[in-house]
């Protein structure tokens, strides 16, 4: 049976609502193209709904009731929101996770050099890209650069209409013979995204004079050195904001939807929560482009941390009751899903398959191939949530990544189901998912918003 689009349902309040969400997104995601950016903001608006920082609760001694609210930032590249429920925890959290990096191009720690009187940036990309798909683009500069005496200077550059702009080139078709014979991986190599950010050289040097001019710009405007790169995390990432797609603006481009068009209606639903009987969290993690590792992934023991020194912080810790906290949790992975896309129809399997306009997608399981490296929900969590979604009127559909043989992707899902919660994947679809401008649907990222309210009222 045909299922309807969720945009045949609105009546016209709603409506103003989808579009009066997606541009309060839009605004999110063309301000937050990095992941210290979206901690940044983030914590800046939990602040105003009256979240703490949980460390200076602890450094207070502090106490944690029923109704509070915590924030924890982990090296301002991740972030849990937390409100703590009337439940004790070890009654299980409800716990929305995505993660908020994407795919880029990261500068080397040794990333100026001239050659033949340009000034280049050498990259390494970061997540899985279509290498070809980044260039002759307009890119933008963001990151941080941090001093030896600790000063942090945060840079940003190209996004402004009087900014310069940067950029990888092509070769030009007419000597490309050679190159369209290449697969597509080979077509443009990871070495050569290197940046062209300058021509004009420095009066009075003689040797690399555009690469000293270059310098003289960035000590002029942010008082950094060449050293200072060692100890910097910049990133090229596609310039400009994000913007209605398509005649009828049912859709919008941006980068960076992956994962932040599910992170986005995650911390806004926990937001307007002021009480909850569970404690419910959102919890926003880096790293899951490149496999969860390191600090401020979630294979990091950051967001355990935190529940023990909440627990610690009601008077009741024990491992046991951090153990059963854990256990008895639900969890909605919120991460993308490919929509089906009718250019490339072979890769899809038309009744499994993610559509525009056809609400929140639940993923049962990822993974690729037989469904390895991946989380299989159980079916009674998949009737608890269909019944949660249905009561609540949100517009949901279930999909895989893909045939069954094409390939697949991962998420942080089977991570948290380590603790043996409960955990599915679920989030908006996407087109040109992992490309340098995505497409999403307002509608779905409208029902999402609707699905994880209703998520955390009441799993």
């Amino acid at each position: 049976m045909k299922r309807k689009t969720t945009w045949e349902s609105y009546d016209e309040a709603t409506l103003k609502e989808v579009f009066e969400f997606s541009e309060g997104y839009k605004e999110f995601i063309s301000d937050c193209k990095t992941e210290r950016e979206c901690v940044k903001k983030i914590i800046k608006e939990a602040k105003k709904a009256g979240y703490r920082d949980l460390n200076e609760v602890i450094l207070n001694e502090g106490v944690l009731e029923a109704g509070d609210k915590v924030y924890v930032n982990n090296m301002d590249k991740a972030v849990a929101l937390i409100l703590i429920g009337k439940e004790p925890i070890q009654n299980g959290m409800n716990i929305l996770g995505a993660h908020i990096d994407s795919p880029r191009l990261d500068l080397k720690q040794n990333p100026l050099y001239e050659d033949t009187e340009l000034a280049m940036f050498d990259t390494h990309y970061y997540g899985g890209i279509k290498k070809y798909q980044w260039v002759t683009l307009p890119l933008s500069l963001h990151g941080v650069v941090v001093k030896k005496d600790g000063t942090k200077v945060e840079i940003v550059i190209g996004e402004a209409e009087t900014d310069p702009v940067v950029g990888v080139s092509d070769l030009l078709i007419h000597l490309a013979a050679e190159q369209m014979d290449k697969k597509a991986s080979k077509v443009i190599e990871g070495e050569n995204l290197n940046i062209l950010v300058g021509s004009i050289p420095l009066q009075g040097e003689e040797k690399n004079a555009v690469k000293a001019n270059i310098l003289k710009l960035l000590k002029d405007k942010y008082d950094i050195e060449e050293d200072d790169f060692i100890s910097a995390e910049i990133e090229a990432v596609p310039a400009g904001r994000a913007r209605d797609y398509g005649l009828d603006r049912s859709m919008i481009m941006g980068y960076g939807h992956d994962d932040r068009i599910c992170a986005y209606p995650s911390y806004k639903a926990l937001l307007e929560l002021e009480e909850s009987d569970k404690t419910c969290v959102c919890l926003l993690v880096d790293k899951e482009e490149i496999g969860s590792v390191g600090a401020t992934g979630m294979h990091s023991k950051f967001f355990e941390n935190a529940v023990a020194e909440i627990i610690n912080c009601t008077g009741d810790y024990s491992e046991i009751i951090l153990r059963r906290a854990f256990q008895n949790s639900m969890m909605l992975s919120s991460d993308v899903s490919a929509a089906f896309d009718p250019n490339f129809p072979s890769t899809m399997e038309k009744n499994n398959s993610a559509y525009f306009g056809k609400g929140l997608v639940i993923n049962k399981y990822t993974g690729s191939r037989g469904k390895y490296n991946s989380n299989d929900a159980n079916a009674e969590y998949v009737a608890k949530l269909r019944d949660i979604f249905e009561r609540n009127q949100v517009t949901y559909q279930t999909a895989e990544l893909g045939k069954v043989d094409q390939g697949g992707g991962g998420t942080i899902a089977y991570i948290l189901a380590n603790y043996n919660m409960n955990v599915i994947d679920s989030g908006v679809a996407l087109h040109n998912m992992h490309a340098p401008w995505e497409i999403g649907s307002k509608a779905d990222l409208y029902e999402a918003l609707k699905g994880y309210r209703a998520f955390l009222r009441e799993a």
